[in-house]
């Protein structure tokens, strides 16, 4: 399955909407190389009263509903698309990073389609599944670690 054109809606939805977000987890540690799969996209943002808003109009831009499912010390904002099973997952909070400017400051704007997309870090993935610390976490850390180890020398290139 080829993930761009998904990700070039997102991307364009998001700067439509002027929502500031950042991908996180394994859908970015895949553009980053990694060999891993995912069916959802993570996303870290600033939790404000007028982002909330911008998390609205991008659902309605979507086509999708917002849910609140529970999770354990998480402020987690879910956008559905209920026919394609598109999921979007916005976090105000993610362990083992510091801020959302701590994250984008290491992250990359990659495009897709017109639009661009913030991308963290490998390095901020690991960072992060690490301190989660739950076992689908812990399960692809090597694999993070060892595509971080290999992509070190064609970074510095």
């Amino acid at each position: 399955m080829d993930a761009a054109p998904f990700l070039a809606t997102i991307a364009q939805s998001l700067e439509a909407v002027g929502l500031e977000a950042v991908l996180v987890g394994n859908a970015a540690a895949a553009l980053r190389g990694a060999p891993v799969t995912t069916l959802d996209f993570d996303f870290m943002f600033r939790k404000t009263p007028a982002n909330l808003g911008k998390l609205k109009k991008l659902a309605r831009r979507l086509g999708a509903v917002i849910l609140r499912p529970y999770y354990p010390a998480s402020d987690l904002y879910r956008v559905l698309v209920e026919d394609t099973g598109l999921q979007l997952d916005f976090m105000s909070v993610l362990h083992g990073i510091r801020s959302l400017a701590s994250l984008r400051s290491r992250a990359e704007r990659l495009t897709f389609g017109r639009s661009h997309l913030w991308v963290a870090s490998l390095d901020d993935v690991i960072a992060s599944k690490k301190a989660l610390g739950r076992p689908r976490d812990l399960a692809v850390l090597d694999i993070l670690e060892r595509t971080a180890r290999e992509r070190k020398p064609e970074e510095k290139a």
